[in-house]
């Protein structure tokens, strides 16, 4: 396989610095990230920004080459990530392009994309844990609404929301996989109450969200009612098999860093570190070249991800774990200081192995859907 840049992506990747190097030196200040309605607008005007210059639906039409090529260079500029917009820009606009109506996809796709819409997630339950298919949040028929009630729990962002990609039980008589609807509902609707919830590194990027009769318009169904659960499936592919595409690269930044801040402080000298770094460099170089295999393959098969997602997301997870173990033995004692680098970002990487799918999950999908082991009783 050939992975060097065509003529078309070098001139891609030039463009797209040169616009980086005039753009990000007159960006506003980055909001304290306790402030959520300033994170929101900075965020959605960095997304204005991309729009404006052409750049906004690289994660949706361009070619797998030049997607992963924004992500590579927008990490290394130190761009803004998507943040408040991740999920409607990651995970419920590319499953409303793939599953959505034609009006479903003009009401929705284009406000995601000029950056005047955040979009949440609804699929995590209290009593549920990594069960997702066992979720109680219930919707009945009312004429043309659907009628919810349920709570759902770590709902990113949900705070500074306007909608909000929703699981909800439609059947409770039908066998568990297959009772389930994909929902849009507006947050703003009446009988949405949201308690944020405040994480281990002292950030509220998640919420508790509880639902009292809330109606939603059966024309915010996406696909049909009780087939929820495969139009789940594509949302999950997409969240564990590219969303996390631009972290890989912010890890082989911090790699760097890691490595001048030993030579700078005297751990290099510890060859058991220099092995450990060593090590993750060829584990990071390894999960990028993974990332382009799942791209290519899923533009090949209509632009979905596959279960080849899985395995990225299970090994990310880990490698981004032991990478900030790394990074506390770096810092030594410093470590524990919440003011140091790396040191928040160490308190979220114990999250990766629970968010977006347990590994326990990733290691069952992994053993039934690709190597074709029977499922355990």
């Amino acid at each position: 396989m050939d992975l060097s840049d065509t003529p078309e992506e070098e001139e891609f990747r030039a463009r797209l610095r040169e616009w980086l190097a005039k753009t990000l030196p007159g960006l506003p200040a980055e909001p304290s990230p306790d402030d959520w309605p300033g994170r929101r607008a900075y965020d959605l005007g960095w997304q204005r920004r991309l729009h404006d210059a052409g750049y906004a639906d690289v994660h949706w039409d361009a070619s797998p080459a030049i997607r992963l090529i924004f992500l590579e260079e927008t990490e290394k500029a130190g761009a803004p990530y998507v943040g408040a917009n991740f999920v409607g820009l990651l995970h419920a606009g590319p499953t409303i392009a793939a599953e959505g109506t034609d009006e479903q996809r003009a009401r929705w796709l284009p406000p995601i994309l000029r950056g005047e819409e955040v979009w949440c997630q609804g699929f995590s339950e209290p009593d549920a844990g990594s069960d997702l298919a066992a979720l109680r949040t219930r919707a009945w028929r009312d004429g043309d609404d659907y009628v919810v009630t349920g709570s759902k729990i770590w709902t990113s962002h949900a705070e500074v929301a306007d909608w909000c990609e929703l699981l909800v039980r439609t059947d409770p008589e039908a066998p568990r996989h297959r009772g389930i609807t994909w929902l849009a509902m507006p947050m703003g609707a009446p009988g949405i109450t949201v308690r944020p919830l405040r994480t281990l590194a002292g950030s509220a990027e998640f919420a508790e969200v509880f639902l009292d009769e809330v109606r939603v318009p059966v024309g915010n169904r996406v696909g049909d009612e009780n087939d929820g659960w495969r139009v789940t499936m594509v949302t999950l592919s997409f969240e564990r098999g590219t969303a996390f595409a631009g972290e890989v690269v912010a890890c082989r930044r911090v790699l760097g860093e890691l490595a001048l801040a030993a030579r700078e402080n005297g751990r290099w000298d510890d060859c058991a570190l220099r092995r450990r770094l060593g090590r993750l460099h060829a584990e990071f170089r390894a999960l990028w070249r993974l990332t382009q295999w799942n791209v290519s393959a899923a533009q090949a098969s209509g632009g979905v991800p596959g279960v080849g997602g899985s395995v990225f997301k299970l090994r990310y997870s880990h490698a981004r774990q032991e990478l900030y173990d790394a990074a506390a033995e770096v810092l030594g004692a410093d470590c524990l200081d919440l003011d140091r680098p790396w040191t928040p970002a160490r308190l979220s990487s114990l999250s990766y192995t629970i968010a977006a799918g347990t590994s326990q999950i990733q290691h069952s999908i992994i053993a039934e859907r690709i190597l074709g082991l029977p499922k355990g009783r």
